[in-house]
């Protein structure tokens, strides 16, 4: 069953997060089904400050090539933990954002049903640090790309 819950208290399970032996680059990542709603869309976006009236206003966005509203393209910041279990390697505090690149194919909307593919790619020590690249690719209900992207993290030691 999907998820609609988004856990805001990323601390609580941390004790319980996969370490830098449990990353198996190649392995997938087990993920949760999430429905995005319209209230996960319009918080993110009032929290980040883009209050455009294509994720607001149902009148504008439909008269737009959107046809309705959307969600914005950095939705995939929300959808990465909602869609991972808490004891996911990628959620242990510590970590460290190295760079990442991404690509936006269909736009995500209220009541998509979001899954996530993803892994570990390789991992590898420089300089005492542990570095993970990783990629993910979510997908609404229509198994059509939303976005996908690569990643590089430093994990916490």
């Amino acid at each position: 069953m999907p998820n609609t819950k988004f856990e805001t208290d990323f601390w609580k399970d941390e004790g319980n997060r996969k370490g830098w032996d449990d990353i198996i680059p190649g392995q997938a990542r087990k993920t949760i089904p999430y429905i995005l709603t319209l209230e996960a869309i319009q918080k993110y976006c009032k929290v980040v400050g883009d209050t455009h009236p294509l994720y607001f206003d149902e009148v504008y966005a439909k008269s737009t090539p959107y046809k309705g509203i959307i969600a914005p393209p950095a939705i995939h910041i929300l959808l990465m933990f909602s869609c991972t279990p808490a004891d996911d390697w990628m959620r242990s505090p510590g970590t460290i954002n190295a760079g990442q690149s991404w690509s936006y194919n269909t736009p995500a909307r209220p009541n998509d049903v979001i899954r996530l593919e993803a892994r570990a790619l390789d991992k590898f020590i420089k300089k005492d640090r542990l570095f993970v690249i990783h990629d993910n690719v979510f997908f609404n209900q229509n198994n059509e790309v939303i976005c996908s992207g690569r990643g590089w993290t430093i994990r916490p030691q």
